[in-house]
């Protein structure tokens, strides 16, 4: 029997329930929805999880379309889920957890007796540390962003060549390989000794039909690369960047851009143009080095210094 909170699973059985990580401010129990599929064969286990930032819905599309179509019959080990982690802002559309103002993939590996976010992020990080694999579902918050995965841990980690496979057997088509900020998931997860991904399924205001599948294509990879499932698994070659160049107006006014997602650019290329409301060129911004137009905000409008837009450099395949 393995067991998630409220859902227990024999081998062969599915339950879903409840992860209890607290009290809201009427004194009612919060608790976190899961998921324990068991398959019918030993294996390995695969945790995951999505809305640490609860605006970043895409994770919960993936995992809304997954489980069904999972049968633990079929499966070989364990597959536990956490279908939305930062409980507080996903009910106000929020992406920081309004308890405590807190980003929640800042708070890993968590605190019992911290705040609201530390101690979501110690609870589920107990059930991530029985794992032998992390995935860890963001996007783009509701930015513009192509369809990535991230590597954390940094190039000199233990860890590193294991989550580097993992990303590419996700398969999103680019990775970025670059050590992340104190406190994500991706970084506390290789520390622990777990392969851990953090797959950004593009960006929006809701969320993406298009960027969901290719999270459950993604994830359906991982299940037959590690022998949760039977199938071939075809590697494909990623673009990786191994950092970004953030570009932010130099000038208020209604943002034109010249590069489109995913468009390779060059240094000197013009990547936006501001310009005033009735069309009047302001400033015009181009590339500081060459890379991969990567990331972009949705609203046109811009105040003097307001982040645009970021281009992945340091490009390389593997």
């Amino acid at each position: 029997m393995t067991t998630v909170g409220t859902a227990s699973a024999a081998p062969g059985e599915m339950a879903v329930g409840r992860l209890e990580v607290g009290e809201s401010r009427d004194g009612g129990t919060v608790g976190l929805p899961v998921a324990v599929i068991n398959g019918a064969k030993s294996g390995k286990t695969l945790y995951i999880q999505a809305a640490s930032d609860g605006d970043e819905l895409n994770g919960v599309g993936v995992i809304q379309r997954l489980v069904p179509q999972l049968d633990p019959s079929e499966i070989s080990g364990t597959i536990l889920i956490v279908g939305i982690v930062n409980y507080h802002a996903f009910q106000v559309a929020q992406h920081r957890n309004p308890i405590d103002d807190r980003k929640m993939n800042r708070a890993y590996p968590g605190d019992e007796r911290g705040t609201s976010s530390e101690r979501i992020a110690d609870v589920t990080f107990k059930v991530a540390r029985g794992a032998d694999l992390i995935l860890d579902l963001h996007q783009g918050s509701t930015s513009q962003m192509i369809n990535e995965v991230r590597v954390r841990c940094g190039r000199h980690h233990r860890m590193h060549a294991e989550c580097l496979r993992l990303a590419k057997t996700f398969g999103c088509g680019y990775v970025l390989d670059q050590k992340g900020p104190d406190g994500q998931l991706a970084r506390a997860g290789p520390d622990a000794g777990i392969p851990t991904i953090d797959p950004e399924l593009g960006g929006c205001v809701g969320w993406d039909e298009e960027s969901i599948q290719l999270g459950v294509r993604g994830v359906h990879n991982v299940l037959r690369a590690y022998g949760f499932l039977d199938g071939d698994v075809n590697r494909d070659p990623q673009t990786r960047a191994r950092g970004f160049d953030q570009y932010g107006s130099p000038s208020g006014g209604l943002v034109r851009f010249k590069r489109a997602l995913g468009d390779e650019v060059s240094a000197g290329d013009v990547l936006f143009e501001i310009t005033d409301v009735f069309g009047q060129l302001k400033a015009r911004v181009t590339a500081d080095h060459s890379g991969i137009f990567w990331r972009a905000r949705r609203l046109p409008q811009v105040a003097s210094g307001e982040y645009v837009c970021s281009v992945g450099i340091d490009i390389d395949n593997y």
